[in-house]
């Protein structure tokens, strides 16, 4: 299990009601392959369609930039965040309160200034293939749903948990090839064993 949060991207949308400040979007979305990093120190990553069957998410927030010193933009506890689980993924709907800081999130959305929707989150299960140049993650369960939140683009990648996500992955992939190593070299010292005995 990996209890180390990440952060991903996804777009994001506004919808105009009368009177409403809606945003809404996919916060995750099923199946697609994405590029995290780049090809030299990278992995592809695809989150399956049952990952959020015993995801945690039972008070989640909507923020701003993941930051805990911005005033949070909706909630699922007050129910003005809902979330919801379709085929394509996690379905993300706001409605933000009248407030001066939501408004100014609300019209940078309209504005084209902010268009990307982000999630953190943990990992409770996740696969690894090396076959190709490129290891590809396959994320089967996500442990818990931290937050999602509008920020702003480029976004995540310079930051710590980004380059923490890249880390993991490395050390887990380290981690893999050492163990293919140790069994390769067990099966090296039974054949040995074997023709020492004869």
């Amino acid at each position: 299990m990996n209890s180390n949060k990440e952060i991903r991207l996804a777009e994001m949308r506004f919808e105009e009601a009368e009177g409403k400040m809606i945003l809404e979007g996919y916060a995750i979305v099923f199946e697609q392959e994405t590029l995290i990093g780049d090809e030299e120190r990278g992995f592809k990553e695809v989150i399956s369609k049952t990952a959020l069957t015993d995801t945690l998410m039972k008070d989640v927030p909507l923020k701003y930039n993941h930051m805990d010193s911005f005033l949070i933009l909706a909630r699922t506890k007050n129910k003005s965040l809902s979330l919801s689980i379709d085929n394509i993924g996690l379905k993300v709907h706001a409605e933000l309160l009248d407030t001066h800081t939501n408004e100014d999130v609300y019209k940078m959305v309209r504005a084209g200034l902010l268009d990307k929707m982000s999630f953190a989150f943990t990992v409770s299960k996740q696969t690894w293939d090396r076959s190709e140049k490129i290891p590809v993650r396959r994320i089967e369960s996500i442990e818990r749903l931290y937050d999602v939140s509008v920020v702003d683009s480029p976004a995540y990648e310079g930051t710590s948990i980004y380059s923490r996500s890249l880390d993991l992955a490395e050390a887990e992939l380290n981690a893999m090839d050492l163990a293919i190593r140790e069994e390769k070299a067990k099966i090296i010292k039974a054949k040995i064993n074997i023709k020492s005995n004869l």
